[in-house]
């Protein structure tokens, strides 16, 4: 009974010597150089971690003062190993008296989720299949043989050149959306493996930086439509968006562009996209100099087969009409395939809500800034499955082939708590851009 009584009473010591805090003492620490967060209810120094965070530090930054549960979870393949690195950084706990989760959000709304995410997990739906994947990069790289057939056995005629502007844009817009999964790391169930293919997808298939890949778009995840979290929407320079940006700016009398005229210039956009992945690649990525048409120029290892197949063209054409053939050729596949980037990307998020910062739980942001496109077999090849953008959001590292199947457990859990839930034809999603 001695022995017994002793290691209850050091048992007790050790629970009283770990700190506790209120959320009011928690929400303090969110500045740059001040950062703690909560998962189940542990509460976590990140201060000096943020910058070792291989998911880079403004994403877990974004998180500072606020229960991280969920956006850990659903960033995270492997959530034990992650707790090891995590374990250094533990600097107490919340009170006993404390809310699980922080400002008022509705905690049975919160557990409900992490129970839906729990049954999605025992339904194995965020096991990849390796078919589905094996099949989708065959689809790509035939693609980009049937390109070369065309110039090796057709010529350059301009009909050849046409067609190959949209063969290469097909390929490249459906390659994207392939990075996309390996960048979620959907795929493969370790998380290195994930990473060694999506450098070499958009790198070698895209010619864009897979670092500067990450950096934007897992802000975009944790905080989507969020002004000065979400890159996605950090564009005053070019567009003001939702309905108090414009109103704000109004006001303060800012002008970079004539906003009032914002939904004709968007559509010059698509190649405002092609500029900036042609910059980020030459500040990412190794360079080498190269000749394409007698003149020395400066190529990224990795930049893609545009460039490739613009060496080939050049090498089979004499004179300045051909070489003009040639240069349509890829910068109308460029073209081509930066609209369908845009537009893709756009019509889930642009048309809903765009707002400051307002605390919500996982599941009402994510609803509050996404929308579903219908599906049908063609929906879901040309948009990459993005038209299931709201299952996409709240599981980013489920393989999208599952989303159809955990799609009924969303819409009755956002119908039990009155959280819209939103879902369009293509065509109306491409008119609410411009609207």
């Amino acid at each position: 009974m001695g022995k017994g009584g002793e290691k209850g009473e050091e048992s007790g010591e050790c629970k009283a010597q770990i700190p506790l805090y209120t959320w009011e003492e928690i929400q303090k620490h969110n500045l740059r150089t001040d950062k703690w967060l909560v998962i189940e209810r542990k509460v976590y120094n990140v201060t000096q971690w943020a910058h070792r965070h291989p998911g880079g530090h403004r994403v877990i930054s974004h998180c500072a003062g606020e229960d991280a549960t969920d956006a850990f979870q659903a960033f995270h393949i492997n959530p034990t190993l992650v707790q090891k690195f995590l374990k250094p950084l533990l600097i107490g706990e919340l009170a006993p008296g404390e809310p699980s989760q922080d400002r008022d959000k509705n905690p049975q709304l919160v557990e409900d989720f992490r129970t839906l995410r729990k049954t999605a997990e025992d339904m194995n739906l965020f096991r990849a299949s390796p078919l589905f994947f094996s099949l989708y990069l065959a689809h790509i790289i035939a693609l980009e043989a049937l390109a070369w057939l065309m110039v090796s056995y057709f010529g350059t005629g301009w009909i050849t050149t046409l067609l190959l502007a949209f063969i290469l844009a097909t390929s490249q817009a459906q390659a994207g959306w392939l990075q996309h999964d390996f960048g979620h790391l959907s795929v493969f169930k370790k998380s290195s493996w994930n990473h060694l293919v999506h450098k070499f997808v958009i790198g070698h298939l895209k010619g864009a930086s897979a670092n500067w890949w990450n950096h934007r778009h897992f802000q975009h995840h944790a905080k989507p439509n969020i002004f000065k979290k979400d890159p996605d929407v950090n564009m005053l320079h070019v567009f003001v968006l939702g309905d108090t940006q414009p109103v704000e700016y109004g006001k303060k009398k800012l002008k970079y562009l004539p906003y009032n005229h914002q939904h004709e210039y968007f559509f010059l956009s698509e190649y405002l996209h092609q500029q900036l992945v042609k910059v980020s690649t030459r500040l990412a990525l190794p360079k080498t100099s190269s000749l394409i048409n007698g003149l020395p120029v400066q190529v990224s290892k990795s930049a893609g087969n545009f460039s490739l197949i613009s060496k080939r063209l050049s090498r089979c054409q004499l004179g300045k009409q051909l070489r003009l053939g040639s240069n349509l050729c890829v910068r109308g596949s460029m073209f081509l395939e930066s609209h369908w980037f845009v537009w893709v990307t756009q019509m889930n998020h642009i048309p809903m809500e765009i707002d400051s910062e307002k605390h919500k739980d996982w599941l009402s942001s994510q609803l509050a800034a996404t929308c579903n496109i219908e599906q049908s077999f063609f929906n879901d090849w040309f948009t990459g499955h993005l038209n299931f953008q709201i299952e996409h959001h709240l599981f980013p590292t489920m393989p999208r082939h599952n989303f159809w199947k955990v799609k009924p457990l969303v819409k009755s859990l956002c119908a039990k708590y009155g959280v819209q839930y939103e879902e369009k034809p293509l065509g109306k999603a491409f008119v609410d851009i411009v609207g």
